[in-house]
Formats: C-alpha cells, structure tokens, sequence
C-alpha cells in the first residue's frame, strides 16, 4: 500500500524494505558539507522478526504516522503544558523527529494536574504508562536527576489494538546522555531497532521540557539519517527551544552538533528514508 505522507515528510510510505542499500551512511563530514556515503556491515545485531503474535505485515511505522499526522519535524503534538493530545498526557512539547520511528520531548511534572512535582525529574508513571499504551517501544531520559526513582518498564494495555497493534504493550524506559559518544551511540541502537523492525514501536527521547537535552538527541539523529548539514541541525535545534536559547548559550550542545561526524553501523535504504525524514 503506498500513500503521499503529510507535506514536510518524506515521499511514499511503502512496506519498507529494510536492506542496507543506498543509504545516508555516516563517513567523515565538514560543517554544512555533504556527508560521504560509506557501507558499514557492522550494525548492531538486531532481531528483526515481529513480536509472537504479531502479523508480519503490520507496521507501527505506517501506523503512527497516520496517528500523528505531524506536517514537520517544528510542528508539536503535545504543547508545552501537556495538552494537545489527550492519550499522551504526562509528557511535553512532543515532536516527531524520525517521523513514526522517533519522537522527542520532556516530561510533564511542572504542569501535571493529576500531580506536580518538581521539573527536574524523570517521566510521571501517566506519561509512561500512556506511552506504553500509545505503542512505544521504549523511553530514553537524557538526564540523571531521580531516574532512580522511576519504573524501567512498565506492560500496559494496548490503545491501538484495533488497529492491528499487539493487545499488550511493554515499554523500556532508559537513562542515556546525549552528551557522550557512548550515549549517543546507545540512543541510536535504539532507534534504530525500531528502524530495523517495524512492528516494535517507536522511541521517546526526552529531557526535563523537550528544548536543549532533546534537540540535540534529535539533531544528531537528523544529521545520521536524513543529511543534515552542521548548520542546518544548529538552526533547528535553536527554533525548537522555543525561545529560551539565545546566541551565546549552550555552546557545548552547539559545538557538539556542529563537530558530529555520522556513524557508520546504521544504514537504511532510501525508502525509509523518504518515508521517515523531513523534506
């Protein structure tokens, strides 16, 4: 089945052919250059069959972005108090990154009318649990402040059942940095899982309010996958702080953005890529 995706992300939506083929694959880049193409074989082992249970054919892929008909990678789904979006409640400011592969965001603890607590913490148990129920895969927190705290999985039933999804969900719920090349490298691992097996469901990436800490996750996943000049991840990232990033600040997650070379161990084909990144 082939259908034009909403303006802004890429071109047809097919059943994806995941083969390492002809795609962005990370060799050395300079700012605002062209990546080279480079072919890696050694790509994470991943286990591409489908949950037991699940028909081969479906795609939480496909599904979520029709569940998210997100015009862009700047448009949110979730606004910065927690609303926009009913069944995912206890996050923010929640964007499409890989669109139907990766999402980004914070963690709805500030403004939550079921519970405030302090900003500095990790998901409430209604945003993972609503995550859960949503189809995720996994949850990623960019920060260490009380993950100590929080579930590291959580199985829930399922919201999306009925539209060909598993009757249970499971999500995992990790603590990773995006400052390190070690975190980085994690994040991708599973990201790119969910590339790799489009029946698992997407990942969450966030920090506290879905501004610094995840716009750089995001940028560097769009600078990976999708051919984003140094300059062109930069001028995201700064557009989607919403205003709480002047010039001068956060040079470390600028510098970092900037100075990213792709990795190899990560290709996709130029379907995916026209299905899941922005135009």
């Amino acid at each position: 089945m082939r259908r034009l995706l909403p303006n802004g992300f890429g071109g047809l939506l097919l059943a994806l052919s995941l083969s390492a083929c002809a795609g962005y694959q990370g060799a050395s880049v300079t700012a605002g250059a062209s990546p080279k193409t480079d072919y890696d074989s050694q790509s994470p082992s991943i286990d591409p069959s489908p949950a037991p249970g699940v028909d081969s054919s479906f795609s939480s892929i496909e599904l979520h972005q029709e569940r998210y008909p997100l015009k862009d990678v700047n448009q949110k789904l979730v606004d910065n108090r927690g609303d926009g979006y009913a069944a995912l409640y206890g996050t923010r400011n929640v964007r499409a990154v890989l669109n139907g592969v990766m999402y980004r965001g914070g963690a709805n603890n500030a403004y939550n009318k079921y519970g405030k607590r302090s900003n500095s913490n990790p998901l409430p148990s209604l945003g993972l649990q609503n995550l859960c129920k949503e189809g995720f895969a996994s949850a990623i927190y960019l920060y260490t402040t009380n993950f100590s705290t929080a579930p590291k999985a959580v199985d829930c039933a399922s919201n999306i059942a009925s539209l060909g999804a598993p009757a249970k969900g499971h999500i995992d719920y990790k603590q990773l940095n995006a400052s390190t090349d070690a975190g980085v490298k994690a994040i991708f691992n599973e990201v790119y899982a969910s590339m790799k097996n489009p029946a698992r469901g997407p990942v969450y990436v966030h920090c506290w309010n879905g501004w610094h800490a995840s716009g750089l996750a995001a940028a560097l996943a769009l600078r990976q996958w999708c051919g984003f000049s140094a300059a062109k991840a930069e001028a995201y990232w700064q557009l989607n702080t919403d205003g709480t990033a002047i010039d001068s600040q956060y040079t470390n997650i600028r510098g970092r953005i900037k100075s990213f070379v792709p990795l190899s161990g990560y290709p996709i084909s130029a379907e995916m890529r026209a299905s899941i990144c922005p135009q």
